[in-house]
């Protein structure tokens, strides 16, 4: 098998051929009227813009969102940045994919990350509360400790979900001994589970997109729907339940993000804030990643568009 670059060690100039994950595609047309795709190609170093001129409609299979493909072209910059002028491409059967080059993994090691997740549930005294996370474990186990968090925003690998709901059970832990009158098992089973509809809200293997169902109602609502259900096997009415149900809903913290009702407990609320606080400094972490001392980031659009300076200390 031939030694395939990653994007991170793509130079200006070259010629290369390499296997790259079409992650997006969108059609144009020139000014002479030939039609051509920007395609954004990935690996698990990083992501490229690709550009085919003079596409054709034959060559259409190829270029579809979740294909790895081998492609072959030249290595440009444009605006400052890289850019692949595509000259050939090829699907690559799934059976030959080596999935190592395009999937990442978390920062944190799986075997940790596991061993923080069963003492946040072996400290949770609630009895309710240990159902439903028991409940959903013994449901999803399959999926539950390996799914990413978000296709691309943040927490974007592999146990994603696991790192972003274990991160937000440790600060809600060390934020109930510090503000009176939390709930502190209620808030740590809200952090522990609140994302779970993620696991029906996307899909992969390779690439994570969303499903239909996921299109469709959202993780909020996938997840309500399995409440209802469990509510229903388990015999689980109790307020303790509610309040969870509330905290779900509520989880985006404002309408316009997506929650359906705004948080009207503390529990709530502090999940919502401990839930925000947590993807965006995984979003900045995200952009400092490759950025120089001194230097800054990009645009960072879910940031509202801000750029982040990287400090020499």
């Amino acid at each position: 098998m031939m030694d395939l670059k990653f994007v991170k060690d793509l130079i200006e100039g070259e010629n290369v051929t390499l296997q790259l994950l079409v992650n997006s595609v969108n059609k144009g047309i020139d000014s002479m009227g030939n039609q051509y795709l920007s395609v954004e190609l990935k690996d698990n170093s990083g992501t490229i813009p690709g550009k085919k001129w003079n596409f054709k409609n034959d060559e259409e299979a190829i270029y579809q969102t979740g294909n790895v493909i081998l492609v072959s072209g030249d290595v440009k910059k444009f605006k400052d940045s890289l850019q692949l002028i595509i000259k050939n491409a090829e699907v690559v059967p799934l059976k030959e994919v080596d999935s190592i080059r395009f999937i990442k993994n978390s920062p944190y090691s799986k075997e940790e990350l596991m061993k923080n997740f069963n003492s946040l549930v072996s400290s949770i005294k609630n009895d309710d509360c240990l159902k439903v996370i028991n409940y959903f474990v013994d449901k999803h186990k399959d999926k539950f400790f390996d799914y990413p968090a978000a296709v691309s925003v943040h927490h974007d690998y592999l146990s994603g979900l696991l790192t972003h709901s274990v991160f937000m059970a440790n600060i809600a832990d060390y934020l109930s001994h510090i503000y009176k009158d939390i709930n502190r098992d209620l808030l740590v089973t809200g952090c522990l589970i609140h994302d779970l509809g993620k696991l029906k809200e996307l899909e992969g293997p390779i690439i994570f997109h969303y499903s239909l169902e996921g299109k469709l109602l959202g993780h909020i609502s996938i997840l309500m729907g399995e409440i209802a259900v469990m509510k229903e096997k388990l015999n689980l009415h109790s307020e303790t339940i509610l309040l969870l149900e509330h905290m779900i809903l509520s989880h985006h913290g404002e309408l316009e993000y997506g929650s359906p009702v705004l948080p009207l407990t503390k529990e709530a609320l502090l999940l919502s804030m401990i839930d925000n606080f947590d993807s965006k400094m995984v979003i900045v972490d995200k952009a400092l990643e490759n950025v120089k001392n001194g230097e800054y980031t990009q645009k960072i659009f879910p940031l509202d568009g801000r750029i982040f300076y990287k400090p020499f200390e």
